[in-house]
């Protein structure tokens, strides 16, 4: 049974641990997270790929030892910054609020996996299946020497996944893809009083960038992502009022829609460049795929189901944002996200988190996890 104050106490505990990230330090808090788990009576498992930068896993054996289900909220937070009027490490109540660096992203999240566990265990529940339990390092630092790594490595082998990572019982079914580019275009110096004797970088990079802008994105729309998007991140170039800038480079966040190709994108952007400079170089910074999932899957059914049971809505969303999410495709393991935080305190200075939604939301998950069937 779900034990509303020890789940509070349990997340004031981990909001106390300093788990900022960068610059990156998960060995306390997994340790912490070993201990309790070991305490209640399940074995726990530490991984690390970089020093310090620590993963914690167990697993809860079920009745069919062939199918699996893993449920992974993460131990970093992002930095607490200087902004803050509470105590970021306080994990006071105030009102119906409790505050703390990390309440709703996602130790909240985190809390709530392993109170559900314990109410398991206590209730001597043997469920249909492996329940795998994963918190991962470095989610807020792209997932390294986290989850990416236990995937690949074969550590981390489920069914099925519940990334626990998310706002107000919201399930995410899908996302957008994720393109990072830096590019580089070289010009001639000259003297600024000259510039017909140099070519100036700088001018033509607002060529390619007043063009791409324009870019006409080919795409078949989804009803919960908004259409793709540019944005120009940083842009640098030049070295002094007087002179011919000889170089400029800037860098570009593309999020584009499931069913688009990130090959064909860059395709596009490569012609764009080619038509406005002779010596140039693109960097690829970063891809991550876009993600879509039937919403007829047992993980979106069942878990609105629990939820409708446990009387909350449980809204279907997509992320703008790249998420984890993504990173199961590649393994073809079904995932989606959700979570019990509240909307729009992540990485917010004075971070809080609804007690009762941590109560409620550890209800839907147990309910989800006693009630899920593989088909």
């Amino acid at each position: 049974m779900i034990n509303k104050k020890r789940l509070i106490k349990l997340t004031q505990n981990l909001i106390q641990i300093n788990s900022e990230n960068p610059n990156g330090n998960e060995y306390e808090i997994a340790c912490w997270v070993k201990a309790y788990l070991e305490k209640i009576g399940v074995p726990a498992r530490l991984y690390e790929f970089r020093p310090k930068r620590t993963n914690v896993l167990a697993v809860l054996p079920g009745i069919e030892r062939k199918k699996s289900l893993l449920i992974t909220p993460h131990l970093d937070t992002v930095p607490a910054g200087t902004a803050w009027k509470q105590e970021a490490f306080a994990a006071r109540i105030k009102g119906k609020k409790l505050y703390g660096l990390g309440a709703t992203d996602c130790k909240g999240n985190l809390a709530c996996a392993m109170e559900v566990i314990n109410s398991l265990i206590e209730e001597k529940i043997k469920l249909g299946f492996d329940l795998i339990f994963a918190a991962t390092a470095n989610e807020e630092s792209g997932s390294d020497f986290g989850l990416i790594t236990l995937l690949d490595k074969g550590i981390l082998k489920p069914t099925v996944a519940v990334v626990l990572d998310a706002d107000d019982f919201e399930v995410v079914v899908t996302q957008k893809g994720l393109m990072h580019l830096k590019i580089i275009i070289a010009g001639k110096k000259a003297h600024g009083a000259y510039p017909w004797l140099g070519v100036n970088a700088i001018d033509i990079g607002i060529k390619i960038l007043t063009e791409l802008k324009c870019l006409r994105f080919s795409y078949v729309a989804n009803k919960y992502l908004k259409p793709p998007t540019m944005n120009v991140g940083t842009i640098k170039g030049g070295d002094k009022v007087n002179v011919v800038a000889d170089r400029c480079e800037f860098e570009l966040d593309f999020r584009y829609l499931p069913g688009m190709s990130a090959a064909v994108l860059l395709k596009q952007i490569k012609k764009i460049v080619r038509r406005h400079a002779k010596d140039f170089a693109i960097e690829i910074e970063g891809i991550q795929k876009p993600y879509d999932i039937c919403r007829a899957h047992p993980l979106v059914s069942t878990l609105q189901r629990a939820a409708k049971k446990i009387g909350v809505s449980c809204p279907i969303r997509g992320s703008e944002g790249a998420t984890v999410i993504s990173f199961f495709q590649d393994k073809s393991i079904p995932a989606i996200a959700t979570g019990f935080g509240s909307e729009g305190m992540a990485h917010m200075s004075d971070e809080y988190v609804l007690p009762d939604n941590l109560y409620k939301g550890s209800l839907v998950l147990e309910e989800f996890l006693k009630n899920y069937k593989f088909t």
